[in-house]
């Protein structure tokens, strides 16, 4: 029986640096168990939906303020998922916290690429070059980036993988997230999709 690919949601805020990195890695072979159906976005300007256009991906944004308030801002958005089959969603670069009844919807199911060494650096309050500002008032001679399951504690969840990069003498933060992004996130975010979306496809072919 030919394994059905798993349908993948990417929730974003931003750039969309690791979106592209998790298309291109289904364009070149690394991502085969998942398929990039929808990208979601809390800000309609974000250059992530760009992309996702660009790739051929639809795209939505949901506006919380518009939609007044975290519930029905959430709901829109499990509306649209249910709609389109979503069976993985991957937070990468969304900084809108969900809610753990959100989460509960998706049990092993929700992902989340940060940067940083987790348990280092982590939870509420630790997002963007904040986590790499800490990191270097810390002096730490080792960073990274980490992927892991989303449960109710922010950065909380179950590791899934990790990577370490060094810290150069000079770095700013700036610098120091470039180097983040380029030698773990990148690399991590797109394996990581693999690994679980071919075992929610492995699962799916055994109950049919």
């Amino acid at each position: 029986m030919k394994q059905q690919k798993t349908r993948i949601a990417v929730f974003v805020s931003g750039g969309g640096t690791n979106l592209q990195a998790l298309l291109d890695a289904q364009r070149n072979g690394t991502l085969t168990s998942g398929e990039i159906c929808l990208v979601i976005s809390d800000h309609r300007d974000a250059y992530a939906l760009e992309r996702a256009a660009k790739a051929g991906v639809q795209g939505l944004s949901f506006s919380k303020k518009e939609l007044g308030g975290q519930a029905p801002f959430e709901e829109a958005i499990l509306s649209c998922l249910t709609a389109h089959g979503i069976e993985l969603i991957i937070l990468a670069g969304f900084l809108n916290i969900l809610s753990d009844s959100f989460v509960a919807r998706y049990p092993r199911r929700i992902i989340n690429v940060h940067p940083s060494l987790i348990p280092a650096f982590c939870g509420k309050g630790y997002y963007g070059l904040r986590v790499h500002e800490a990191a270097l008032a810390r002096g730490v001679k080792l960073t990274g980036a980490t992927v892991h399951f989303v449960n109710e504690i922010p950065d909380g969840g179950e590791i899934i993988l990790q990577k370490a990069v060094p810290v150069l003498e000079g770095d700013t933060p700036e610098v120091l997230q470039k180097r983040v992004m380029e030698q773990a996130e990148w690399q991590l975010l797109p394996a990581a999709a693999e690994l679980v979306s071919a075992d929610i496809a492995r699962r799916k072919t055994c109950q049919n």
